[in-house]
């Protein structure tokens, strides 16, 4: 935070800008930005955590009705100015209780994690790439496709389906830049009003509020194009899933160097990472299962992490435990490049601090203790029968959101990194999103059903 000689100047420069109104946007468990406008010229007493939450209102945030309030204390670090409206400036914020960060706050756990990382020597580089859909909705009815001549069998890349959307990834591409993120990148994906951008990553804590802001944006321009951009991660059932794979690396504290890269001539395995990235992949695989409920943390992730499913060709999704190569049948993935490890388990509707907070620890368990994963998987794993990867100690992953939340629940892991108030309440939340999915009836079953005795 600024210190607090600072504070005034800085509602001085925000006034100047224009700024009338001011936010410090924390996010509940599902990682949905939360908060209060304050007027700037209050700036002062907000930039002190002057604002207010009845935390029972809220989903994960471990209160009763009976609790006193918590706090909103903007980071002001890492403000920017909403893009589309220059009349409000966004803060990401942490939570406070009676003065004290708040232990049931996601982003008080990563930046617990972050310290933990600082102490070994290490800063966390996170890059997230960001795939969505931009769909028609109508209240209660089906998603639809907004340009009906989107409809290749494979529309991956597709040049004439981008410029079709041109007008909103052109918005969204400018923002990108004038907030300084360093777009590098954007395409149309696999399916049909699909598509990706990719940003230059940044420290962990920096790509968590980046990627929290990005799902805002992309909700406002589509909403001026009369459409939703949707971050549901398998919003139909033929069509490939929206994903947030998480490519990572651990720097030197001082020098910035990057810990995982080394030429691939001197790496054993051929992949082009040090010892040190060997052992934190071997740590994510250790605490897999537990970490895919925080990457994937709706009953609807799962519909993604299949094999093939409805589709005419496999779903790219990754469904082992495993890692490799360029090898996408894997759940962590080593780019040619080398120099980084992605985790393709995340999807887009995760919560990317609890995500953040879990796998770095689980990375950096798995430094600590100087773990091996084993060799990496070069073959097509999708194609391999259950003996065969039962013979590679290659498991699946999780296949429900109960199952995950079972594995969560199971790892001790969980509880050292996020506390027993906040492990609870993602497995209370997570748990009742599970029942109440089991106790809808789906079109599917009354089609398969209704009429067949």
């Amino acid at each position: 935070m600024a210190q607090s000689a600072d504070i005034p100047a800085l509602r001085d420069h925000y006034k100047s800008q224009g700024v009338k109104y001011c936010i410090g946007a924390f996010v509940d468990i599902h990682g949905v930005p939360k908060g209060k406008f304050v007027p700037i010229d209050h700036f002062v007493d907000f930039a002190a955590g002057s604002e207010l939450y009845t935390g029972y209102a809220l989903d994960g945030v471990g209160q009763s009705p009976n609790d006193d309030e918590i706090a909103s204390v903007p980071d002001l670090t890492r403000g920017c100015i909403l893009p589309w409206n220059k009349e409000v400036a966004w803060f990401p914020a942490d939570n406070s209780f009676h003065g004290q960060p708040y232990e049931v706050s996601t982003r008080v756990a990563l930046k617990k994690q972050l310290a933990a990382a600082a102490e070994l020597g290490f800063g966390f580089n996170l890059g997230i790439e960001c795939e969505l859909y931009v769909v028609k909705h109508s209240p209660g009815g089906p998603l639809e496709i907004p340009n009906p001549d989107d409809d290749l069998p494979k529309a991956c890349y597709d040049v004439k389906r981008f410029l079709d959307r041109y007008t909103w990834l052109d918005k969204m591409a400018t923002a990108i830049n004038d907030l300084c993120w360093d777009l590098y990148s954007l395409d149309h994906e696999d399916a049909h009003s699909q598509f990706e951008f990719d940003f230059k990553y940044a420290d962990g804590l920096t790509m968590c509020d980046r990627f929290v802001f990005f799902r805002l944006m992309a909700k406002h321009y589509a909403a001026e194009e009369g459409l939703l951009a949707t971050f549901m991660p398998k919003p139909f059932h033929n069509r490939t899933g929206s994903g947030a794979h998480f490519n990572m690396s651990l720097s030197d504290l001082e020098s910035g160097e990057n810990l995982f890269k080394r030429p691939h001539a001197e790496d054993p395995r051929g992949l082009g990472i040090s010892d040190t990235a060997y052992h934190f992949i071997a740590g994510i695989l250790r605490h897999g299962p537990a970490l895919c409920a925080a990457f994937a943390p709706t009953v609807n992730s799962y519909k993604r992490l299949v094999r093939r499913g409805l589709m005419s060709y496999f779903s790219w999704a990754p469904v082992f435990n495993s890692y490799g190569r360029n090898n996408r049948t894997n759940s962590v993935r080593v780019p040619m490049a080398g120099g980084r490890c992605e985790s393709r388990n995340a999807d887009a509707g995760c919560n990317p601090y609890l995500a953040a907070a879990l796998v770095l620890a689980a990375g950096l368990e798995g430094v600590r203790e100087k773990l091996d994963p084993g060799n990496p998987q070069e073959d097509n794993l999708y194609e391999l029968s259950a003996e065969q990867l039962d013979a590679r100690g290659i498991c699946e992953l999780p296949r429900t959101l109960d199952e995950a939340v079972k594995a969560f629940a199971a790892d001790p892991l969980v509880e050292q990194v996020l506390g027993a108030e906040l492990r609870n309440e993602f497995i209370t939340y997570k748990s009742e999103e599970w029942r109440q999915y089991h106790q809808r009836v789906s079109q599917w079953e009354i089609d398969t059903y209704a009429r067949l005795w």
